[in-house]
């Protein structure tokens, strides 16, 4: 089985941070959700793996390389324009060859990992397989509609009026015989050649397609409310860990993960958090589900359910939470009077001020 992974689109629910930067690789818990996604395929047995990426190539190529620190083989295709998910499989059919796949949107985020529904369909070994999880929301994704005896009879993509709560989660499983299907469907109304109707046409034609419910947790981290929620999903587990330096007047309670080169001073840290190699966290607190990049400065702050990317500042700033703030930013007090706000904001950006 060959894995295929999405890493292409513009990341347009986490603007501004995906102004510069790639969506897949904004981290949680200090680690790209992307590499999850590989560390996901790889613990499923699935080495080969087909990486489709876009305008964001260069950066995701710098940052996986040729796969190897994950135990991969991979191999780069390139998706000039997002034209959706049964395109991609289309121009990657050659890397794909008759072999099945798994395909795994680069986005998405699946703690207990893919390795029982990959086990699943080895041994039923179904034209496709599809993962499946109750939202509150089924208009915004993919949706599925059931039979009594479970198998799947109708999939609409971000349909106004759903007939389930079942959203298709980004990890499908495929035999050769979506290729067919591929070439078979056209563009829907967004202009887009959609998985769902590529699997509906295989449905139609008799195939054999099987779903699963999702019995862990799932999230497609494509806004900020659901990054800050993966983060704290994933600092639930971290291990505790000091292997920076901490004075004596400083307090560490819980987990909490301290890297290498970090210096923590006269600072209170609760966790679970994790602090990033070569940060200098001063008089400040640090609140439980927080992940801090490296080298980061904060002093004089509080902050807390929020992430800090690589190399920002903060000083002097009581009470920051449920915040996402981008690599190299700086956040300071305001200092003079009167009382204004001063604000410098990207594309996209969005702001709440108490008044």
């Amino acid at each position: 089985m060959k894995g295929l992974v999405l890493s292409g689109g513009s990341g347009t629910r986490l603007r501004p941070i995906t102004h510069t930067s790639a969506k897949q690789l904004v981290p949680v818990a200090n680690k790209p959700v992307l590499f999850y996604v590989l560390e996901s395929l790889a613990a499923a047995g699935i080495t080969d793996v087909g990486v489709v990426v876009g305008e964001t190539a260069e950066e995701i190529r710098a940052a996986v390389g040729d796969g190897s620190r994950f135990g991969l083989d991979v191999t780069y295709i390139r998706q000039d324009r997002p034209l959706g998910l049964a395109h991609a499989v289309l121009l990657a059919r050659d890397f794909l060859g008759d072999e099945d796949f798994a395909m795994y949107l680069g986005d998405n985020f699946v703690v207990d990992g893919i390795t029982p529904l990959v086990e699943e369909f080895h041994r039923a070994r179904p034209d496709a397989q599809i993962l499946l999880t109750k939202v509150a929301d089924p208009s915004a994704f993919g949706v599925a509609e059931l039979d009594e005896n479970g198998r799947v009879v109708q999939l609409v993509e971000k349909p106004k009026f759903p007939k389930s709560d079942l959203a298709l989660v980004g990890v499908y499983l495929f035999t050769p015989s979506i290729h067919d299907a591929v070439r078979e469907i056209r563009p829907s109304a967004r202009g887009e050649l959609e998985i769902t109707d590529a699997i509906q046409h295989l449905v139609d034609q008799g195939h054999e397609v099987r779903s699963s419910l999702i019995s862990g947790y799932w999230k497609d981290t494509g806004n900020v409310t659901d990054m800050l929620e993966v983060n704290r999903q994933v600092l639930e587990s971290v291990a505790p860990r000091v292997d920076g330096d901490v004075d004596e007047s400083s307090e560490i309670i819980g987990r909490v993960a301290i890297a290498e080169g970090a210096h923590i001073r006269n600072s209170r840290i609760i966790g679970p958090a994790i602090i990033g190699a070569d940060c200098r966290i001063t008089d400040t607190y640090i609140g439980p589900f927080t992940s801090v990049a490296d080298g980061c400065r904060i002093s004089g702050s509080e902050i807390e359910f929020s992430i800090v990317l690589a190399d920002s500042a903060i000083d002097g700033v009581h009470r920051i939470q449920a915040s996402l703030i981008g690599r190299r930013a700086e956040v300071t007090a305001a200092r003079e009077a009167p009382k204004s706000h001063r604000l410098v904001l990207g594309d996209h950006s969005s702001v709440r001020i108490r008044i």
